[in-house]
């Protein structure tokens, strides 16, 4: 059997809001919400994933990663802009407005409420 992640809990200050914005930056779909007393928000990244946003006392923020197309990465770009969050090339600096990622041809990074910190990183 071919080991998939099904979901991961993403920490937030507000879990609706924050599958919110990250639904919106992303493009992706929000889900209504799940779990047993409808605490998880959780958003559909891809068939497999979901990432279920969590409102936690003190949230402590994590770091994840996507690899996107080149379109794909043009349109976060553009609603990053639109909606006037910074974003970086640098997890250390993620407001500085680049995206000459040192891993990949283009990349950035951006943070959330929570401090989360989402890299998205494309071939082209």
């Amino acid at each position: 059997m071919t080991v998939t992640l099904n979901h991961t809990i993403v920490p937030a200050v507000d879990n609706r809001e924050a599958a919110r914005f990250f639904a919106s930056v992303m493009g992706l779909p929000e889900l209504p919400p799940a779990g047993r007393d409808g605490h998880f928000a959780p958003v559909r990244v891809n068939d497999t994933l979901t990432l279920d946003f969590m409102t936690v006392a003190d949230p402590v923020g994590v770091h994840l990663a996507f690899d996107v197309d080149s379109v794909t990465f043009d349109g976060i770009l553009a609603r990053l802009r639109e909606a006037g969050v910074p974003y970086g090339n640098d997890p250390a600096e993620p407001d500085n407005g680049r995206i000459d990622h040192p891993l990949c041809p283009r990349g950035l990074f951006f943070v959330d409420a929570a401090r989360n910190l989402y890299e998205v990183m494309s071939p082209a």
